[in-house]
C-alpha cells in the first residue's frame, strides 16, 4: 500500500484543516481593517464593546462587558479547537512519535524563545516589561492564509511542518498565559475545576462519551476557572485534549456496513436512525467535534474577538508615540526579526543533534520562507495585550507593533520564497533520518 507520506500528500483530516484556517484569513484581516476604521471614526468603538452583559440565575449574576464576554467567553472554544487539533495531531497526525514532534518542536520553542529575548532587551525594566508574551505567538490562520497566497509551489510538507510548529507554538502561548498572566488565584475555585477535569479524564479511559454530558462539565468549569483568576482559555485547551481521537476500527465499519444494507432491504424510519448511528460511532469524537466547531471558530469566533480588540485610534499622538516606545518595536523586532532566528535555528539543532526529522525534499530555502511567516502573530498577540498591558495607550503601542510586525513578516516570507524558495541544499539530506511511513491500514 502507497502511504500518504510516501505520496507527499496530507491526511483528509489536515486537509480539512488547513482549508478551513487558510478561508478564515480573508474574514480576519476583514475584520481587523474594519476595527480600525470604526475606531478612528469615533468613540462608539468603545463604548459600544464596554456595553454590559449580566446573566442572573436566582441570586448569583455574571456580568463582564462585551469585550470580555468574547475573550473569556467565545475564545473559549477557539482554544478547544486547538485542543482538539492537538490531541489528533498527537494520536493520529504529524505529532504522533517522539522524533516525528522533535523536529517542529524545537523549532517552536526557538520561535517562543528568541522574539521573547529580543523584547526584553527593548523593554528590561520598563513599564511593558511584563508584556513579552506579545512578541511568541504565531497565528496559525494568517499564517496558513499567506502561505497559500505567496508559496504556491510550497510542498505539503513544509505546510505540515508549520501547522505542527503552529499546535506546539499554541501550547507555549497558553502555558504562558495561565502561568505568567494570572494576577490572582482562588485556590477553592481552582480546586473545583481541577476535580471536574479529573472526573473527564477517568470518564475518557472508559470511552463514555455524551456530548450534553461532556458540554454542561465544561460550562461549570468554565465559570469555576473563571472565579479562580486562571484565564479560562485553559479550559478549552484541556477538554479538548480529552476528547477521544482514533482511527476508524474494523468492528464499527462492519457494523455501518450492515446497518447500511438492513436499510436498503427495508428502509424505514428506526433503521435509518440506526444506520446514521452506526456510521457516526465509525468516526471518533474528537473529528465529529472538528466538524462542528472549526468553521465557528475560524468563521465566527476568532473574527469577531479581532474586531472586538484590534481597533486602535492612529492620530499623530499615537503614532508619535509608537514610533518612540520600547514595546512597539520589541513586539516588531521579536516577530520579524526573532521568529526566523528561533524557528531556522530550532529546526537546524534538531536535526543537526540527530533527535528530529524533516521530508527530504524539504529544502532550507523553504523553510526560511517559511520561518520568516511564522513572525505573523495576530490572534493571541492580541490576546495577550488585553492581559499584560492596562494602561490603553501602552495597549495601542502594542497594536501597533503587532499589525506592523505581522505585515513585515508576510511581506519578507514573500521575498524570501520569491527569492530563495527553490534554492539551499535539502534539511534531511542523504544520511539523516525522513518521516517513515504512516501505519495506516487498507479498510475493506
Amino acid at each position: 500500500m502507497t502511504t500518504l507520506t510516501e505520496r507527499g500528500e496530507l491526511s483528509r483530516a489536515a486537509r480539512q484543516f488547513l482549508r478551513t484556517e487558510s478561508g478564515s484569513a480573508v474574514l480576519l484581516i476583514s475584520a481587523a481593517a474594519f476595527a480600525l476604521v470604526w475606531a478612528n471614526l469615533g468613540p462608539s468603538y468603545e463604548e459600544f464593546w464596554h456595553t454590559r452583559l449580566a446573566m442572573a440565575l436566582g441570586g448569583a449574576e455574571l456580568a463582564l462587558d462585551l469585550r470580555h464576554w468574547v475573550n473569556d467567553g467565545l475564545m473559549v472554544l477557539f482554544f478547544f479547537s486547538v485542543g482538539l487539533e492537538i490531541s489528533r495531531e498527537m494520536t493520529l497526525g504529524e505529532l504522533r512519535g517522539f522524533r516525528a514532534v522533535a523536529t517542529p518542536a524545537m523549532a517552536a520553542v526557538g520561535g517562543l524563545c528568541v522574539p521573547a529575548l529580543l523584547f526584553l532587551l527593548f523593554n528590561y525594566g520598563g513599564e511593558g516589561q511584563n508584556a513579552w508574551g506579545i512578541a511568541i505567538s504565531t497565528d496559525t490562520a494568517v499564517l496558513l492564509g499567506v502561505l497559500a497566497l505567496v508559496g504556491p509551489r510550497c510542498p505539503d510538507q513544509l505546510r505540515v511542518f508549520l501547522l505542527a510548529l503552529a499546535i506546539v507554538d499554541d501550547i507555549g502561548a497558553v502555558l504562558a498565559i495561565a502561568f505568567f498572566y494570572t494576577e490572582r488565584v482562588n485556590v477553592a475555585a481552582l480546586m473545583g475545576a481541577l476535580v471536574l477535569f479529573a472526573a473527564l479524564l477517568g470518564l475518557r479511559f472508559v470511552r463514555f462519551w455524551r456530548t450534553p454530558f461532556y458540554a454542561a462539565i465544561g460550562v461549570v468549569m468554565w465559570v469555576a476557572v473563571l472565579a479562580s483568576g486562571v484565564h479560562p482559555s485553559v479550559v478549552g485547551v484541556a477538554l479538548g485534549l480529552l476528547v477521544n481521537a482514533y482511527a476508524p476500527r474494523r468492528q464499527d465499519m462492519r457494523r455501518a456496513l450492515l446497518a447500511g444494507k438492513s436499510f436498503l432491504v427495508d428502509p424505514t424510519p428506526t433503521r435509518a436512525l440506526a444506520a446514521q448511528a452506526a456510521v457516526t460511532e465509525a468516526v471518533s469524537p474528537n473529528e465529529r467535534l472538528q466538524l462542528r466547531i472549526q468553521p465557528w471558530s475560524s468563521y465566527v469566533i476568532v473574527p469577531m474577538f479581532v474586531l472586538a480588540n484590534a481597533g486602535v485610534v492612529l492620530d499623530r499622538t499615537t503614532l508619535t508615540a509608537a514610533l518612540g516606545s520600547p514595546i512597539t518595536w520589541g513586539i516588531v523586532v521579536g516577530l520579524v526579526v526573532g521568529k526566523p532566528i528561533g524557528v531556522t535555528l530550532g529546526t537546524w539543532i534538531a536535526l543537526r543533534a540527530r533527535i528530529g526529522r524533516l521530508p527530504d525534499t524539504l529544502r532550507w530555502g523553504q523553510l526560511a520562507g517559511g520561518a520568516t511567516l511564522a513572525g505573523i502573530g495576530f490572534t493571541v498577540a492580541l490576546f495577550v495585550t488585553e492581559l499584560a498591558l492596562k494602561d490603553p495607550l501602552l495597549q495601542s503601542e502594542a497594536k501597533i507593533g503587532i499589525l506592523a510586525g505581522s505585515i513585515l513578516a508576510a511581506l519578507l516570507g514573500w521575498l524570501v520564497f520569491r527569492v530563495a524558495g527553490e534554492r539551499g541544499g535539502q534539511c534531511s539530506p542523504s544520511g539523516l533520518p525522513v518521516l517513515p511511513p504512516r501505519p495506516w491500514r487498507p479498510v475493506d
